[in-house]
């Protein structure tokens, strides 16, 4: 943070330059914070305009970056997530921050900083195969770490159909769903005629030749027949979950 900006902003408040909204509105665009040399620019003000801190997305990043973030976070107000953590880069943020929390089937080391007295209810997440666990596990912590509850249902995918019907009530009280699947991705259009709520879908790169790496499951539910359905990336079940979370957010 530039400390001489932030000063002089403070007094033009203090003076009446500036309304307290104007004050908040100009602290979201304050400058980031130069890591690495310069080669990484993290944005400390994003829980101002996004409602969450910047994500750390780690695959590629050498362990200088990753270091130099960790050092940067350590002390945030806010939770904050790395995504895609491999173990050994698991290893550098909690050498740095030993209350960080490794979660490993989604792949994310948390910053617990923020404690919710209650999380939001309501959001399930669902995953046709274990083999799409990681993914699901992305989105609920993600959620989680937001401040909302996660339900899973797990490996009730369309080739048994009747594993996914038992959970019937469930899916329909639910005020928000991500569905998550590869192979040909049918369950989301599924769930998406059974409930009244928005589901968030989510391709993965789970499946044989000819669901080439997700894009044959992405197609699937960008074609669904289902009202109601949003569609993220492949693979991208923090997105999902971040998109997930936000909607439980701003319906209560």
């Amino acid at each position: 943070m530039n400390e001489e900006i932030l000063f002089k902003l403070a007094e033009q408040l203090k003076t009446g330059e500036l309304t307290p909204s104007d004050f908040v509105n100009k602290l979201k665009k304050l400058p980031f914070e130069n890591i690495a040399g310069g080669e990484v620019k993290l944005d400390h003000h994003r829980s101002l305009r996004k409602g969450f801190a910047e994500i750390v997305y780690c695959p590629g990043k050498s362990d200088l970056q990753i270091e130099g973030i960790a050092e940067a976070v350590k002390n945030s107000d806010d939770n904050v997530l790395f995504s895609r953590v491999s173990k050994e880069q698991n290893k550098l943020i909690t050498r740095i921050i030993p209350d960080a929390v490794y979660h490993e089937k989604a792949n994310i080391t948390a910053i617990p900083r923020k404690k919710y007295e209650t999380k939001r209810s309501g959001m399930t997440v669902v995953a046709a195969g274990s083999i799409d666990i990681s993914v699901a596990e992305e989105a609920a912590v993600t959620a989680e770490y937001m401040g909302c509850e996660a339900v899973r249902l797990y490996d009730v995918g369309v080739a048994g159909l009747h594993r996914l019907l038992s959970h019937l009530d469930t899916l329909q009280s639910s005020k928000v769903i991500v569905a998550v699947a590869g192979m040909e991705g049918a369950l989301p259009s599924v769930i998406g005629g059974l409930v009244p709520c928005p589901v968030i879908a989510v391709p993965t790169s789970a499946g044989y030749g000819a669901n080439f790496k997700g894009l044959s499951a992405l197609l699937t539910m960008l074609n669904s027949c289902s009202t109601g359905i949003a569609v993220v990336n492949i693979d991208n079940g923090l997105g999902a979950g971040f998109i997930a979370a936000r909607i439980l957010i701003g319906q209560q």
